[in-house]
């Protein structure tokens, strides 16, 4: 059998993982690299490349060598630039290789935003020493949020509340950034009411959205998501009208995890991912078709029906908390369990994906544990309370 088309993913952790499966059940060979072996989405794919990313000679050889239909980025820290000389070669870059551009970098998609669109943000400036960041607090304020212009899934960021604090908030950003710009943000702190992601799919057809997905970071990454979050009806148009404005901006077919901070009917725009976002992963039990089938279907210029949200859901990771290479995942039992309480008996709407990750590492997502039930706060719990029934065994 021929394949649909040939797609060289670029990234295999556990959201290339879910890619993978959507694109093969249409019918697509992936060949997933990453810079180690065995990742995630190498497991399931029909071929695969280790390498970095970052090594621009050795991702335009992974792109000569399978002349793939598609390149799908799924992690921000790449050659951009052997993506821009790739696509002016004739390969389709998803989105775009300018989106790809734009996104590895918070302060280009920032002046996107702000400069380019008008969209209202949080004030910012950007610092490549300690000095300058130690200045930019004057335009900020205090506190203020400090991250590296490249970076994925909250690393490296943290909180300054005293200007003291800022040489350690500088050493975490740059001892956490990917790639090789050593180059802050320093941003105004939103006293905000909550933030979400609105998962928009850029498709042949126009702009489609999921429902709004809210979320819970820690240290800057995320540990819950639900679906669907209480939002205004002119919080969703506002957040809606800025998503389509970045999305038509960057171009190229995809879906986008577009963040926001939500301040009563004030939607103000954070960051943007032109590719599924771990936060979407709730979408695997709350809508008919997940966000990585949505991507999938984008990408292939297949057709987008209207979103329809099977009930409220929730996600929970499961993290490690320790460098190792010998290890076991127990308690899958018990968290399939997990009951339900009026929704049904133990186990029902309740599911668990394990991301067959090679070694652990303090703080890195091992599994997800999902949930749905009658309402959002319920599928919560039941989630976080599935989640903590995952044990990772560590053997000496």
């Amino acid at each position: 059998m021929t394949p649909t088309a040939r797609i060289l993913l670029l990234g295999s952790g556990e959201l290339g993982r879910e890619f993978t499966i959507s694109a093969k059940r249409l019918g697509c060979e992936v060949i997933a690299c990453d810079s180690y072996d065995k990742a995630p989405a190498m497991q399931l794919a029909d071929g695969s490349e280790v390498f970095s990313m970052l090594d621009g000679e050795a991702l335009r050889a992974a792109i000569l060598k399978h002349r793939p239909d598609f390149i799908v980025p799924e992690i921000e820290a790449i050659r951009t630039e052997v993506l821009a000389e790739m696509e002016a070669e004739g390969f389709t870059v998803v989105p775009s290789a300018r989106a790809a551009v734009m996104t590895m970098n918070r302060d280009r998609i920032r002046e996107v935003a702000a400069s380019e669109l008008g969209l209202r943000t949080s004030r910012y400036r950007y610092a490549e020493s300690l000095e300058e960041a130690r200045a930019a607090l004057a335009h900020t304020g205090l506190p203020a949020v400090v991250k590296p212009v490249m970076s994925s899934s909250g690393k490296g960021q943290s909180m300054v509340r005293d200007e003291a604090g800022m040489e350690a908030a500088w050493a975490h950003a740059v001892a956490n950034m990917r790639g090789d710009r050593r180059r802050i943000i320093v941003e105004e702190f939103i006293a905000f009411d909550y933030e979400i992601t609105l998962l928009t799919i850029r498709h042949r057809g126009g702009v489609s959205f999921c429902p709004p997905i809210g979320h819970r970071q820690e240290r800057g990454d995320y540990q819950e998501s639900w679906q669907p979050t209480p939002m205004s009806l002119a919080a969703i148009a506002a957040a809606e009208d800025m998503a389509r404005k970045v999305v038509d901006n960057l171009g190229g077919y995809g879906i986008f995890g577009v963040e926001f901070f939500v301040k009563g009917d004030e939607v103000i725009f954070s960051e943007l991912s032109p590719r599924p976002h771990d936060t979407g992963m709730v979408t695997l039990a709350s809508q008919t078709l997940s966000e990585f089938d949505l991507h999938a279907r984008a990408i292939l210029g297949l057709p987008i029906p209207e979103v329809q949200l099977i009930g409220p859901s929730a996600s929970a990771v499961v993290l490690a908390d320790r460098h190792a290479d010998n290890f076991r995942i127990e308690g899958l039992a018990d968290a399939l369990s997990t009951s339900c309480g009026a929704e049904g008996g133990a186990g029902q709407n309740v599911d668990v994906r394990v991301f067959g990750k090679p070694v652990t590492r303090p703080y890195r997502r091992m599994a997800v544990a999902l949930a749905r039930a009658g309402t959002a706060d319920d599928a919560r719990r039941i989630a976080m309370e599935a989640a903590a029934r995952i044990h990772i065994i560590y053997e000496d």
